[in-house]
């Protein structure tokens, strides 16, 4: 279960002095993983919290599924760059809390999280705390609560921005994976190139604030994506085509 998402001519004014996005228009196909790339400051996160219904547009419309997005949206999942764990629950607990707040009995969505736990790598974990885990492990248990309730999408703002590289490769792996069983529809925002071929069926490109979409990139690559996939000459290519839309633009 997954969803196209229609972006049209979406602008969004913080003040008259202050326009994070002019006009930015895409079609993100359902069952598709999106990355969307671009310098510090170009309005991804803002792109991505119009999406949610989270912030309004000043102009423009989004649909979900045919239907416009005119608040927050309830068939999706939202993973922040921080874990935003509940540190006095556990991971299963923290990861069934969003069929609580959902209005669902949380003893029905038990074996899901479960299943979710073990694909995630986090077996042997389900009854610790935030506090026993590492970062990581903390921000895997933060996709699994986003796909608890199976969404037909799921909306990711840097969720390994604040992870050490290696780190956040290895959980690149895990969310191909993750996601391969799933096929939500995810739309991605990264600042890591890598990441955004590594992982992608599509990338767009986005300009300095005001950020507008330069260039949208289709990811040629076969599945399922390894270690060796990184070191072909085309995920090369495709690394050095995003690389040089962003330009001198690109910081980090």
């Amino acid at each position: 279960m997954s969803t196209t998402v229609t972006i049209k001519d979406v602008s969004k004014k913080f003040s008259s002095e202050v326009v994070a996005l002019n006009c930015v228009s895409a079609e993100i196909k359902a069952n598709s993983f999106v990355s969307i790339v671009g310098p510090s400051g170009c309005g991804k996160s803002t792109l991505l919290r119009i999406i949610a219904g989270l912030v309004p547009a000043t102009s423009g419309q989004i649909t979900v599924g045919g239907k416009q997005v005119d608040g927050p949206i309830s068939d999706s999942g939202m993973v922040f760059q921080g874990p935003v764990l509940l540190q006095w629950r556990t991971v299963l607990e923290n990861i069934l809390f969003v069929a609580e707040i959902g209005g669902k009995n949380a003893r029905d969505y038990k074996a899901r999280a479960l299943e979710l736990i073990e694909l995630a790598g986090l077996k042997g974990f389900e009854n610790s705390y935030p506090h026993q885990l590492s970062g990581g492990m903390q921000q895997r248990a933060s996709i699994c609560r986003a796909l608890l309730l199976n969404p037909s999408l799921i909306l990711m703002d840097e969720p390994f921005g604040a992870l050490d590289v290696m780190t956040r490769e290895r959980l690149g792996f895990e969310l191909q994976d993750i996601w391969s069983a799933s096929k939500n529809t995810v739309i991605f925002v990264t600042h890591s190139i890598t990441e955004a071929v590594l992982l992608s069926d599509t990338i767009i490109v986005m300009t300095a604030r005001p950020g507008r979409i330069q260039n949208v990139i289709e990811v040629d690559l076969p599945r399922a994506r390894t270690l060796e996939t990184l070191r072909t000459p085309r995920f090369l290519e495709l690394s050095a085509q995003v690389r040089e839309g962003i330009g001198t633009q690109w910081e980090g």
